[in-house]
């Protein structure tokens, strides 16, 4: 569909999806408010635009890192649907924020890693591979915030090359992690590896050996102060068909 816009606002990256009513259009369109963490945004980029597609229904999705979404509907930002890390909805719904019964599990996805189309594909099958492909760049990128690029940080402590890699390290915005592979900023990204989906420009080398990996979720949950609740009660249904499944799987989300 090609119905989406971006534009930018204070509190991060907005992607505003509007679709004319159709014989599947909903009888009175609601313009639903979405707050999404930035893991997997082309997932929920494509999941919206399909409801809008089937439903008639107005979407508008602001993406940012999951701690600084938390904050803006801890300040009182209205919305009517969360995504965001389970750790992260299930504080929000000890506050009453979002409503617990509407907590929708989406899936999950691994650490991958990214370098620039074109480029040679490097070896990260065996954690020596990887190691040896991190010093091999003289930037690799990663999310300064958020789940995904604490745990990159945290890593590389852990493999003994914190000191050596100190000068290669580029934390980066969450919403101009991957890109900055594609545009020749960073030689490489470590990233969620359903946040590299879509991204043109680069070239998808594959999740991190096993033996390193962590798995990182994806849940949704209605605001506890809902505008549009039953259209909004509508999305999160659809999050779980066949539909969305596939969706999810094609964007690197895993649902089983």
């Amino acid at each position: 569909m090609k119905i989406l816009s971006r534009i930018f606002r204070s509190g991060g990256l907005a992607l505003v999806l509007t679709c004319a009513l159709g014989l599947h259009g909903a009888a009175h369109a609601e313009d639903i408010k979405v707050l999404s963490g930035n893991g997997a945004k082309a997932a929920v980029t494509a999941l919206c635009a399909e409801f809008v597609r089937i439903s008639g229904h107005k979407v508008t999705v602001d993406f940012e890192v999951n701690p600084g979404v938390k904050k803006r509907i801890e300040g009182g930002e209205a919305f009517d649907v969360a995504v965001l890390n389970p750790p992260v909805l299930d504080a929000l719904i000890e506050q009453g924020r979002v409503v617990g019964n509407t907590r929708t599990v989406l899936g999950r996805a691994g650490i991958g890693a990214a370098i620039r189309e074109g480029a040679p594909k490097p070896d990260i099958s065996t954690v020596d591979a990887f190691k040896r492909t991190l010093l091999s760049y003289n930037g690799v990128a990663y999310p300064g915030e958020g789940a995904s690029g604490k745990y990159f940080a945290s890593l590389v402590e852990r493999m003994g090359i914190a000191e050596e890699m100190k000068s290669r390290m580029r934390p980066m915005p969450a919403e101009y992690n991957v890109e900055v592979v594609s545009s020749g900023e960073a030689d490489m990204v470590v990233v969620v590896s359903s946040r590299i989906s879509g991204v043109k420009g680069v070239q998808y080398l594959g999740t991190i050996p096993a033996e390193l990996q962590t798995w990182i979720g994806f849940a949704a949950g209605l605001s506890g102060k809902a505008a549009h609740e039953a259209a909004s009660r509508d999305m999160l249904k659809f999050f779980t068909t066949p539909q969305a499944v596939k969706i999810l799987h094609d964007a690197g989300v895993d649902t089983n």
